[in-house]
């Protein structure tokens, strides 16, 4: 197996190399797709000789289909990362070793949160599992404002052993500031309730249709009430406190913060009050 790689960048001078080096440690094809960065993010992806493209950003999902319909690609088959997603060791030899046309349409791979410096192991958020190595023409990214899955439009897909860590190394002031317009993306969904172009929740399907199926499960719970159930069950309930104080504080923006966020903008849409 040799995947064409293709990572989505803005900014991303910081983390780029560390995931360019694993990319190129299972392909000679790998493709960066900039959102025209301001810092140093082209030059690094010039220097260790991956292919730029630049071009402007909507949404990621629209992003990342547009790379995968747009691309000059070499292989058949295509590996998605972000620009701080690195793949550890056991997930590099678990892509090298499948075979060049396995049966499966895509794979299933592990990712882990790095929050302040801390792998984080608990709270059934870390690891979750993301659809990032398909077969060309087999998968799509969803039609998603926020938290964006692919889907297989045909086959199946199996798990990869090993794992990427998604080194989130930007401070809290912008975490929390990116948090914020999130906030305002998933407000969109839910009032929305588009449900074409998305991955379907279902109980007993693959891991990803589960997690989906209990998003749409705590959607439909009550606001203000659902914050606190969510950072109780990750924290508690799941094992959250287990992470030391980088988890703490991630639990606490991510399952209440985050998502108390997201409620009083509901509220505040369903009041009629304007939203600036």
């Amino acid at each position: 197996m040799r995947p064409s790689v293709i990572v989505l960048t803005f900014n991303s001078a910081a983390t780029l190399a560390a995931t360019l080096e694993k990319a190129f440690a299972v392909s000679d094809d790998v493709h960066v797709v900039d959102s025209f960065s301001s810092d140093t993010t082209v030059a690094v992806a010039e220097s260790m000789d991956a292919a730029v493209t630049q071009h402007a950003f909507e949404n990621y999902g629209a992003q990342r289909n547009w790379a995968i319909s747009s691309l000059p690609l070499k292989y058949s088959w295509q590996l998605h990362l972000d620009a701080d997603e690195v793949m550890d060791s056991a997930l590099v030899e678990g892509i090298l070793r499948l075979a060049e046309d396995p049966p499966q349409d895509g794979f299933l791979v592990a990712r882990y949160l790095k929050f302040l410096g801390r792998v984080l192991r608990h709270g059934g958020m870390s690891p979750t599992w993301h659809l990032r190595l398909f077969r060309a023409n087999a998968a799509r990214c969803e039609d998603r404002k926020y938290d964006q899955h692919f889907y297989l439009l045909q086959g199946h897909a199996a798990e990869l052993p090993g794992a990427m860590i998604d080194d989130i190394g930007m401070s809290l002031s912008e975490w929390t500031i990116r948090h914020n317009r999130w906030s305002d993306s998933e407000v969109a969904e839910q009032a929305d309730g588009l449900a074409t172009g998305r991955v379907q929740g279902n109980l007993s399907g693959n891991k990803i249709e589960r997690k989906r199926y209990w998003r749409e499960k705590y959607n439909n719970a009550p606001l203000f009430v659902r914050p606190f159930a969510l950072f109780f069950y990750r924290y508690f309930l799941r094992l959250g406190f287990l992470d030391g104080p980088e988890g703490f504080i991630f639990w606490v923006l991510q399952t209440f913060w985050f998502r108390f966020l997201i409620d009083a903008k509901l509220f505040e849409r369903q009041r009629g009050f304007m939203q600036q």
